[in-house]
């Protein structure tokens, strides 16, 4: 189902909003979701897709959720001017909405650091599906 930007405003709140819609960014050190250690799965707050999974994230000490690896087909990177810096940002591949960005400076095998806006997060612990990817 293709939303709206109206859409978008009646389901998100504000905050949601701004950043998974508008492109913003949560504060460093204040999403619900920087220290989650379950097993599960990380999902899109906006439509529920399925992102990363509990085993790809880290503490990359940055103040927002960091993931070495997506799962395959979960998002898309494109190319971000804004700020007079040049970045990869980091959408939802379902619904296009922003998720944070992505950068090659991560301590893992993969060498990525996706670091993310919590609040552009779902979180959920009744599947845990590994990225096989061994740290």
């Amino acid at each position: 189902m293709l939303r709206t930007e109206e859409d978008w405003q009646k389901k998100l709140t504000p905050e949601q909003y701004k950043i998974l819609r508008e492109k913003g960014t949560e504060m460093p050190f204040s999403g619900k979701l920087l220290h989650e250690d379950r097993d599960g799965i990380f999902k899109c707050a906006a439509c529920g897709n399925a992102l990363f999974a509990s085993d790809a994230k880290f503490d990359s000490g940055t103040g927002w959720p960091s993931f070495d690896q997506a799962l395959p087909g979960a998002i898309e990177q494109v190319r971000d001017t804004a700020h007079r810096m040049e970045r990869t940002e980091v959408v939802c591949a379902h619904c296009k909405s922003h998720l944070g960005h992505v950068f090659d400076d991560g301590p893992t095998k993969t060498g990525k650091r996706y670091c993310l806006n919590s609040v552009c997060l779902g979180f959920d612990t009744t599947e845990a599906p590994s990225n096989g990817e061994q740290k």
